[in-house]
């Protein structure tokens, strides 16, 4: 047992450097997953709240709806001031337009674990993705909106822990 323990403690010590150095992703590459993940976010909230959401649920989803169109609006005007020199997607990639039309396909209770597993899934992500981003990242104007943006995004993941 012993062996086990020390074993764990080596590998999560050698696997945390890893996780803590992530490789900040180019501001086009940062730019197209926030905006992607605001869609998705924004969508997947309003087709929850078109499902007459649990008690829990409904608070949360309008949240994501707002504070994700904020998001996506501050992002845009980074863009279009010319600070950020990138592309913005106008849609779902394929990978996350599957995900909300499997999402779309639940009804009742698998929905509403699916959203809230998709939630807690996603702002982890997010959250991995702006640390990355503001500590390490190529555009300065970039930095440090996802530096202010990230303490939103952790207590999306607080909230969205709590759904589960």
């Amino acid at each position: 047992m012993k062996k086990v323990v020390c074993l764990l403690a080596a590998c999560f010590f050698w696997a945390t450097p890893a996780f803590a150095q992530m490789k900040a992703p180019s501001a086009q590459e940062f730019v197209t997953k926030v905006t992607i993940s605001d869609m998705m976010e924004i969508q997947a909230a309003e087709l929850a709240l078109a499902r007459q959401p649990d008690a829990d649920t409904k608070p949360f989803a309008e949240r994501m709806v707002k504070d994700h169109q904020e998001t996506s609006k501050e992002l845009k005007a980074l863009v279009a001031t010319g600070k950020v020199k990138v592309t913005l997607p106008a849609a779902l990639d394929t990978e996350h337009q599957k995900k909300l039309d499997e999402l779309k396909a639940k009804a009742g209770k698998d929905f509403d674990r699916a959203y809230d597993q998709m939630q807690v899934q996603a702002h982890e992500e997010a959250v991995m993705l702006f640390e990355a981003y503001a500590t390490g990242g190529d555009n300065a104007d970039l930095k440090a909106w996802a530096a202010k943006t990230l303490p939103h995004l952790k207590e999306h993941l607080a909230m969205a822990k709590k759904l589960s």
